[in-house]
């Protein structure tokens, strides 16, 4: 799952709209119910499907060609569908500090496990789903590596929740694990759902 808006409660309205991200469109569903009295007849289901691009704010003064400091908190507004975040990469470890996991499997590609910290916060408009999908490392040579979707067991702590409902001024943090390659580190982290713009931010070479 990326992230994308979940729908909110209107159980007393005469409305219903849900917002739900599918491959890079954004899928808006309202069911419109006929007022009572009369010979009124209910008003059909209308399913309208339009394509939108939510684009990051560019007032970021510590961007560098496009890649950001680590630590910096980067807005997405997509206004066609009132949403409004905020994203932030805190910091890679590379071994993760803490116990490390069991050792990743061959099929994994990495030899160790290293971690990024991160934080979505949803500012305002419908709830949101989070998950470590959206978020990879990209390495100089072009190569990257996408998030496992483990979780649980010995994986590091606090782990970045999976396809968690976020409302409008609450957050989710933590951290998530990648089986990278001991001999290099990657370049950038990114964050890239469905739908958004890439957004960028720098890794340390050591």
């Amino acid at each position: 799952m990326h992230d994308a808006p979940s729908a909110p409660e209107n159980p007393g309205g005469t409305m219903h709209i849900r917002t739900a991200a599918l491959a890079g469109s954004l899928v808006i569903i309202a069911a419109a119910t006929g007022c009572s009295g009369g010979d009124a007849k209910p008003a059909p289901t209308v399913t309208v499907t339009k394509s939108t691009t939510a684009k990051p704010s560019t007032d970021d003064s510590q961007a560098t060609d496009g890649v950001l400091e680590m630590g910096t908190k980067k807005n997405i507004d997509d206004d066609a569908n009132d949403v409004h975040l905020t994203v932030q990469a805190f910091e890679y470890q590379q071994p993760y500090k803490g116990p490390q996991p069991q050792k990743p499997a061959d099929f994994q590609g990495g030899d160790i496990w290293a971690t990024i910290s991160i934080k979505v916060c949803n500012i305002s408009g419908p709830n949101i789903n989070v998950s470590p999908t959206p978020w990879s490392l990209a390495y100089e040579d072009g190569t990257s590596i996408e998030a496992t979707g483990l979780s649980g067991g010995d994986m590091p702590k606090p782990e970045f929740p999976m396809d968690k409902p976020v409302k409008a001024g609450r957050c989710a943090a933590g951290l998530v694990a990648y089986p990278v390659p001991s001999s290099k580190r990657p370049e950038r982290i990114v964050y890239a759902p469905d739908g958004t713009d890439p957004i960028e931010w720098a890794v340390a070479k050591s």
